[in-house]
């Protein structure tokens, strides 16, 4: 199948036009009404630096529905040391680039170039992103960010400078959605990290079924900033 070049038009071409690897548009822009449609559309981008911007949707889907974290033994025990304070929407900035910086100097490559790192802070300050930070102390250590649209959590990046941090802030973040409903954190692709903290891989028409009822509801835009339900999470303070 042919791959779509973008126009200046706010539109994508049906994500069932992809390639098998889930590759479906090249081109456009990150402006916030284009981002907000393709994930309402099940699509996202994800490209190197010095590339157009590509946009994909890969069948099938990586989920994790909130209710069905799985938290480990060992896990659980970590967090009930208290060694960590969590947080929202205190240091979005900073847990984004963060993600981009352990990719780096690891040797990996990233996506997150500033072009992106911008876009999704534009985001944030429209009161549709947000992030989980995880303390030690004054030190962040670990963290993730994502967009919420209705009901549904997309999920972007996440990292972690001490063991556990980044699970710290899954774990949060699950229970916080699910405590308001919340139906689903899209993880995009298949990750063995994700996978054994009870993420699974869907196919793409029943992950478009499932955000097509999530994303009816109303958007609640705003800052993350009512925690105290977050107090007694595992034994994680906040």
């Amino acid at each position: 199948m042919p791959v779509f070049l973008l126009s200046d038009a706010i539109s994508f071409p049906s994500v069932h036009l992809a390639e098998p690897d889930g590759l479906l548009a090249i081109g456009g822009d990150l402006n916030a009404e284009r981002l907000l449609l393709a994930y309402r559309e099940g699509i996202f981008p994800w490209y190197s630096e010095g590339s157009p911007i590509l946009w994909w949707s890969p069948d099938p889907r990586l989920v994790l529905h909130p209710d069905e974290i799985h938290i480990s033994r060992s896990l659980r025990k970590e967090l009930r040391r208290r060694r960590f304070k969590v947080t929202a929407d205190r240091a979005f900035h900073s847990v984004i680039r963060q993600c981009a910086a352990v990719r780096l100097e690891t040797g990996d490559s990233t996506w997150l170039n500033r072009e992106m790192i911008l876009a999704y802070g534009r985001l944030f300050d429209c009161g549709l992103a947000h992030s989980i930070e995880v303390w030690q102390q004054s030190r962040l250590i670990g963290g993730l960010y994502g967009l919420a649209l209705g009901r549904c959590f997309f999920g972007e990046s996440m990292f972690s400078r001490e063991n556990n941090a980044s699970k710290a802030a899954l774990v949060v973040l699950c229970r916080y959605l699910e405590g308001r409903g919340f139906g689903l954190i899209d993880c995009q692709v298949a990750s063995d990290h994700l996978m054994r903290l009870g993420a699974r891989e869907i196919p793409r028409s029943c992950f478009l079924s499932e955000i097509k009822k999530l994303l009816t509801f109303p958007d609640a835009s705003g800052r993350w900033t009512v925690l105290e339900d977050l107090l007694e999470i595992e034994g994680i303070s906040s």
